[in-house]
């Protein structure tokens, strides 16, 4: 019998929607080059500029606020790069959850002497604790980063506390919204955030796009020079198609969302009852109220994480140990070993769902840990 293939892992990347990749090619006609005076060129500047009010209407912002880049990895080193260059022994504050392209650019900063960082921890619900932002902030201080939606467990941060927190400092915001966006309402200005990174392939839009919310009359520091495009903070000739794909994709977050975060919060609490109701055993890394609609990770302490991927793998059920910026690697999730140890670690999965799954695919899941646990245990191997 051939087994029908289940994909879970939607937190690494989406399916380009086939609308948004038709919408996208027949706007292929848009080809001149936006910085030219001559009318190709603002026929095409013209509709870049309409996909960017919408991108900024979808988040609460201005148009002249969004700095359209190749991905939420460009935004988050734009704005954390950008401001450290600006200020004379910058502190930066983060913490230790943030995914690779925010832990990793904040370190080497450090390691340069460009900066000082302070890391909060997060508890075993995954959440930060704001009293410790308090307590880490200095006269220094320029830069707060937290993640909104954890990439590897879904824990949602307390954003009214930490924007209270910082409501008598001067220090800036910035948030990692890659995997909120499409799964919760945003408001840049409701949630008083100065810096937002967001993008296109988490959304069903296509990869290589995204965009940086940047609060007008911060400066920042550009990192790519050689052309006044976006208003000479970031040179270089405009994406215009991967916009309009990214605007679209953003329309349809704001159309569908409550459709959309409703199944994958029902899927989430199928998985959970099948797996429950199949006596396999599994924690839930985190406070699972405290979570996203569309992630889970779990623990599994009958089994090693790259075992039971592989496993999973063969089955034709394609999950995650944890985020996919190592690629081609399966590594202990940094997120889990900071809220447990590296023993839960080495044994937990992430399974992030999608409104297009069926309740079918939720079922293949939970019978393919069960075989696989079954397994096991029958040939003495737990």
């Amino acid at each position: 019998m051939t087994t029908v293939s289940v994909y879970v892992d939607y937190a690494a990347t989406t399916p380009i929607d086939k609308e948004i990749l038709e919408t996208i090619l027949s706007s292929s006609e848009y080809f001149g080059n936006p910085s030219s005076i001559h009318q190709e060129g603002k026929r095409a500047k013209a509709y870049f500029e309409k996909n960017r009010r919408n991108i900024a209407s979808a988040i609460g912002a201005e148009p002249e606020e969004i700095i359209i880049t190749s991905g939420a990895t460009e935004a988050n080193n734009m704005a954390i790069r950008g401001i450290a260059a600006g200020n004379d022994t910058p502190h930066i504050i983060t913490t230790e959850i943030e995914h690779a392209s925010v832990l990793s650019t904040i370190e080497l900063l450090e390691q340069e002497g460009k900066c000082t960082v302070t890391y909060l921890s997060a508890d075993e619900s995954g959440l930060i604790s704001p009293d410790e932002l308090k307590s880490a902030l200095t006269d220094k201080t320029v830069l707060v980063s937290i993640v909104l939606v954890n990439n590897e467990t879904g824990v949602v941060q307390p954003m009214y506390d930490i924007q209270d927190v910082l409501s008598d400092h001067p220090a800036y915001l910035h948030v990692d919204a890659v995997q909120a966006v499409g799964h919760m309402e945003i408001d840049v200005n409701d949630l008083k955030i100065d810096f937002l990174s967001l993008s296109g392939h988490k959304i069903y839009g296509p990869k290589g796009i995204g965009a940086l919310y940047h609060r007008s009359g911060i400066h920042l520091k550009a990192l790519t020079t050689g052309g006044d495009q976006e208003k000479s903070r970031r040179a270089g000739t405009e994406n215009i198609q991967w916009t309009e794909g990214l605007s679209l994709a953003l329309t349809k977050v704001r159309d569908n969302l409550t459709e959309r975060t409703l199944k994958e919060m029902q899927l989430k609490e199928l998985f959970l009852t099948e797996l429950t109701a199949s006596e396999v055993p599994f924690e839930v890394n985190g406070d699972v109220n405290q979570m996203s609609s569309h992630i889970i990770n779990l623990h599994f302490p009958w089994t090693a994480s790259e075992f039971l991927l592989t496993a999973l793998d063969m089955a034709g059920v394609y999950a995650s140990g944890g985020s996919a910026c190592h690629a081609g690697t399966v590594q202990p999730s940094h997120v889990i070993k900071a809220m447990y140890d590296d023993e839960r670690a080495g044994h937990s999965i992430r399974f992030s769902f999608s409104h297009l799954m069926s309740e079918d695919d939720i079922k293949q899941i939970a019978a393919s840990l069960k075989e696989i646990y079954t397994r096991l245990y029958e040939s003495k191997m737990i």
